[in-house]
């Protein structure tokens, strides 16, 4: 009995040993390389690049006040609509002491020759009552009285507008009120109640009460890569998709190429705008950032192959044309004219026909992965 143990113990270790040995041996075998095949087709293929950058309005206006002063009244805020002319805030006015003295001394001033205008227009009248002095004499004095009077009023409005900032002859285009100067929304009001404002002059921009724009008239703005740049063409359509409204697309126009490059990351880039067609009731924010994607170029009806079937070699560019023997395969590598490629597909020009089936890359099975 224990004969027939020994014996079949053996056996079991004799079948593990061959078992092994078979498997080892098989898998130390050379597998056949396998690859992807694919037979031309005709399709359109068209290159295209995307952009990013930002929608902004074409023109935004930035609000100044027309004299210095301090903030006292804000009539509207940011998000509303206005119309030109339409009051956007009230500036007190802080009057400039030279301003206001040589507008106090032109007053008095005219007070003078007022009262001296008065009295030699009454000393002529009285002569020219008593035919004492001709006519011409007497209307000199009254056009003298005129101007005299004249002065006055145009004195006090001058002292009017460097204290108070309005005056009675212009009292509807009161420099106190801030108005938009375009219709539009307005995008911003950076100051407050009580902050000081100042006018624009030769020496300084002046303070920003409001940017107001027009809302319907947007552009995006970006920049291309200098290795694409040369195939822009003003006209051309793109497509804008705003990321912040969930994927909002809307069609575009380009219309400005910069002449002059910027560098960025070490790249040269070329700045471009494109006008944008704004759907009705959309609600579009200044500043939102966007990608363009933008057709470079089109061939259409084109012979084409997956781009992974191509070799390229220097210059040349060839694909490998199966020709199948029985059940044998062979390859046979012929030189291909490529053109046009949108990452997947590649043009081809000449070098094979739609009847031809052309080898691809390698096949990757599990097993192989698994070694």
């Amino acid at each position: 009995m224990k004969k027939y143990s020994k014996l079949i113990i053996a056996a079991i270790v004799a079948l593990i040993f061959i078992g092994t040995f078979v498997f080892l041996w098989q898998k130390s075998q050379p597998k056949p390389v396998v690859y992807d095949e694919f037979t031309p087709t005709t399709a359109d293929i068209a290159k295209t690049t995307i952009i990013t950058g930002k929608i902004e309005p074409r023109n935004e206006v930035n609000v100044k006040p027309q004299i210095s002063g301090i903030i006292t009244e804000l009539l509207k805020e940011a998000g509303d609509y206005v119309t030109a002319g339409e009051v956007i805030a009230k500036v007190k006015v802080i009057p400039d002491m030279s301003q206001l003295s040589s507008a106090e001394m032109r007053v008095r001033l005219a007070v003078i020759n007022l009262k001296q205008a008065q009295t030699d227009f009454q000393r002529e009248e009285s002569l020219y009552n008593q035919k004492l002095v001709s006519a011409d004499e007497y209307d000199k004095a009254k056009l003298a009285l005129n101007q005299a009077k004249q002065e006055k009023l145009a004195a006090d409005d001058a002292l009017a507008v460097v204290r108070d900032g309005v005056s009675k002859s212009n009292a509807k285009a009161s420099s106190t009120l801030v108005r938009s100067t375009i219709s539009g929304v307005i995008l911003d009001i950076p100051v407050k109640v009580g902050n000081s404002v100042i006018l624009s002059n030769t020496f300084n921009d002046g303070t920003t009460i409001a940017s107001v724009a027009n809302m319907n008239d947007l552009i995006f703005r970006g920049n291309i890569d200098e290795t694409e740049v040369g195939q822009l063409v003003s006209g051309m359509p793109m497509k804008i998709t705003i990321g912040a409204l969930q994927d909002l697309t809307f069609d575009a126009s380009l219309e400005y190429v910069s002449p002059k490059a910027v560098e960025s990351n070490g790249a040269n880039q070329f700045e471009i705008k494109a006008a944008v067609r704004v759907l009705k009731g959309s609600k579009i924010r200044s500043g939102y950032s966007a990608t363009a994607e933008i057709e470079l170029a089109r061939a259409t009806k084109a012979l084409s192959v997956p781009e992974s079937a191509i070799e390229f070699s220097g210059d040349s560019t060839f694909v490998y044309v199966i020709k199948e023997n029985g059940k044998e395969k062979t390859y046979e590598r012929k030189q291909v004219v490529t053109g046009l490629s949108d990452g997947v597909n590649i043009e081809i020009k000449s070098g094979i026909t739609l009847k031809d089936k052309v080898r691809g890359p390698k096949v990757v099975t599990d097993e192989i992965d698994n070694e």
